[in-house]
C-alpha cells in the first residue's frame, strides 16, 4: 500500500504539488490527469525522491519513503521503477545491454561498469524483450530504433528491476497512436500478468479512460478528481483544463490526424 499524506513540493513562492493525500492500493493502474503544470510530474518524481518533499510523507507499507537516505534509497528506487517520457536510454548501447541495466542495482558494482552479467540476466533480460516483440532487436543499437520501440526496450528495463511498482511519466507523449497504444498494452500487461501497480501521468482523456482503473485529476497541485473512469464527467473535465469537455476532446482529435 503507497500512502501519501500531505505531500508538497514549492519552488521559492510556488507549490507546484499542494497538499496532495492519496491511497494507492496494490496491483491497481492509476491515471494521474490534468494539464501541463499541474503537478502530474512533480508527484511522480517525488514518489521516487528524484526530488525531495518540501513537506508531508511518502510510505510504501511499514517504510516512510520520504525518510530514506543512502543505500536503502537506492533500494527503494529498484522497487520503484521509472518509466520517463524520453527514454532515458544509451544510444550507443545495443538493447540488450540498456535492458539489463535494470539489474544494476542487483550486482556488484564491477561486474556492472566491465558489463559482466550473469546468464541468469541475459535470460531474464531476452525474455522481457520476447515478451513485448522486441528480442529480434536485442543486438540493435538503440538509437536505431523508433520511439515507440525506444519506450519498448525502457519498459523492460523497468520490469527486470523487479518493482512493486512502476511510475510511468508521460510514456506516450511523442509517440505516433500506433506506437502508443503498444505501450500502454505493454504497460497493462505488466499490471495485469505481475500485479505490479502502475501509476501513469497521461494527457489524454480517451487513453486513460481506457486503460486505467483509477484516475486521479490534478489542477494547480491539487487533487480535484479522485475515482474511476466512468464517474469523469464533463464539468470535472472543465474544472481540469479550464476549457469545455468537447474543446479537449477536438484537440486530441487534432493532435492524433497530425501524428
Amino acid at each position: 500500500m503507497l500512502k501519501i499524506s500531505h505531500l508538497v513540493k514549492s519552488y521559492g513562492s510556488t507549490n507546484a504539488v499542494n497538499g496532495i493525500s492519496l491511497t494507492v492500493k496494490p496491483g491497481s493502474f492509476v491515471g494521474v490527469i490534468g494539464r501541463s503544470g499541474a503537478g502530474k510530474s512533480t508527484l511522480l518524481r517525488m514518489i521516487n525522491r528524484l526530488e525531495d518533499p518540501t513537506a508531508g510523507t511518502i510510505q510504501m507499507d511499514s517504510v516512510m519513503v520520504s525518510d530514506l537516505k543512502g543505500q536503502q534509497l537506492r533500494e527503494w528506487r529498484r522497487n520503484c521503477a521509472m518509466v520517463f517520457q524520453q527514454f532515458n536510454l544509451i544510444g550507443r548501447l545495443d538493447v540488450l545491454t540498456n535492458v539489463l541495466m535494470g539489474r544494476l542495482t542487483t550486482v556488484p558494482s564491477w561486474r556492472s561498469l566491465l558489463q559482466i552479467w550473469s546468464d541468469d540476466d541475459k535470460i531474464r533480460a531476452l525474455s522481457a524483450l520476447q515478451r513485448f516483440d522486441m528480442a529480434e532487436f536485442a543486438s540493435k543499437r538503440c538509437d536505431q530504433l523508433s520511439g515507440g520501440q525506444q519506450q519498448r526496450v525502457a519498459i523492460c528495463r523497468a520490469l527486470i528491476q523487479e518493482p512493486n511498482i512502476i511510475l510511468a511519466d508521460e510514456p506516450i507523449a511523442s509517440l505516433d497512436p500506433r506506437n502508443s497504444k503498444a505501450v500502454m498494452d505493454a504497460l497493462k500487461t505488466i499490471n495485469e500478468e505481475f500485479g505490479i501497480t502502475v501509476l501513469c501521468n497521461l494527457h489524454s482523456l480517451d487513453i486513460a479512460r481506457q486503460y486505467c482503473d483509477r484516475l486521479v485529476g490534478l489542477t494547480a497541485g491539487e487533487v480535484v478528481f479522485d475515482g474511476k473512469p466512468a464517474q469523469l464527467t464533463d464539468s470535472f473535465v472543465s474544472k481540469l483544463y479550464g476549457v469545455e469537455a468537447s474543446m479537449v476532446s477536438e484537440v486530441a482529435d487534432s493532435v492524433l490526424e497530425a501524428a
